[in-house]
């Protein structure tokens, strides 16, 4: 499988990670097998182009971000996506993520590869989607991400970080406000009453988005 099928390609600041902030090539995979409510790149689940591996990686190598992004859609529904995240990792000369939807087992996610999972809230309308097994698939440097819909996801996604005692499990737990439905000052006091081990983001793409 030399091909991936692409929706686009660009430089742009990353937004939900740990490593928020940075410059980041992004490489947007075409095709989504969920439909979460707040979805912001709805225009993603259609198809996009088949495209070279290698002219991938060349792109990557041209560009002066720092880190390099897989992200779709969700990447790991095509055949490509390991030998797309190896490539990336080996050649591009940058440190690789993967944001991933958790619903499909995230061992396809090559070694060195940081995957940014997503554990979906109820509010999101695709909570029963989530693969449990991948709780104990994350390796130390995986991040896991909540995005809340309102006051019912805190609490949901609360409970089962405490539950599943996550923070043993990856190197991060992030929690995001969607935008417009959970003020941020509201949520960074549930975090602070409650003491959990989370680390609060605003979606900084969508407050820093240049493409």
């Amino acid at each position: 499988m030399r091909t991936v099928n692409v929706f686009e390609i660009f430089d742009s600041i990353q937004g939900e990670s740990t490593y928020s902030g940075l410059p980041c090539f992004f490489v947007r995979l075409a095709g989504c097998n969920l439909r979460c409510g707040y979805c912001d790149t709805r225009y993603a689940w259609k198809n996009g182009r088949n495209t070279q591996i290698a002219d991938i990686v060349r792109k990557s190598r041209a560009s002066r971000a720092v880190i390099a992004e897989i992200t779709g859609g969700e990447p790991l529904l095509q055949e490509g996506f390991p030998q797309l995240a190896k490539a990336l990792r080996d050649r591009s000369g940058k440190k690789v993520l993967v944001e991933t939807n958790g619903s499909l087992n995230i061992s396809l996610v090559p070694a060195d590869v940081i995957a940014i999972m997503d554990i979906k809230c109820p509010g999101s309308g695709e909570c029963e989607a989530f693969d449990r097994g991948n709780i104990d698939r994350l390796r130390p440097y995986d991040e896991v991400k909540f995005v809340l819909n309102g006051s019912p996801d805190y609490t949901w996604a609360r409970n089962f970080v405490e539950k599943h005692r996550l923070a043993k499990h990856c190197h991060a737990i992030l929690f995001s406000p969607v935008q417009g439905k959970i003020a941020p000052m509201k949520l960074a006091g549930w975090i602070v009453r409650d003491g959990l081990p989370v680390r609060m983001q605003v979606q900084l793409h969508k407050l820093a988005r240049i493409k």
